[in-house]
């Protein structure tokens, strides 16, 4: 079953890192990643951008478009990435979760793949 795994970061917090410590995280991200694969259980990742002024929230209410630019100001967290993994269960999805490095420092939420009717 596939499960993705949210990274969820407090807004600002890549900016309290030097360049070098960014990039160790980066790294062990990485390497984090490598491991999922190698282990046959990764299907998608990615990193996002900080949510910057290249960033926008759109909505559309009764026919009414709403865009707001980045940042957002009143952000209380933000989902700097993801990966889906395809495990059996919620516990091994968990399990990876525990292992993610972001865990350090972040939220890794777990949520199962599906429709939204359900």
């Amino acid at each position: 079953m596939p499960y993705m795994l949210l990274i969820l970061e407090e807004p600002g917090q890549r900016a309290t890192r030097s360049e070098a410590q960014g990039r160790e995280v980066y790294d062990r991200m990485l390497r984090y990643a490598a491991d999922l694969k190698r282990r046959g259980v990764l299907q998608a990742v990615e990193s996002l951008s900080s949510a910057g002024p290249e960033s926008a929230r759109v909505q559309v209410r009764a026919s009414d478009p709403r865009v707001v630019d980045g940042p957002f100001a009143e952000a209380k967290e933000m989902v700097g990435g993801f990966f889906v993994v395809d495990v059996p269960t919620r516990d091994e999805a968990v399990a990876l979760a525990l292992e993610c490095p972001a865990a350090a420092w972040a939220t890794v939420e777990v949520r199962s793949l599906g429709p939204c009717f359900t």
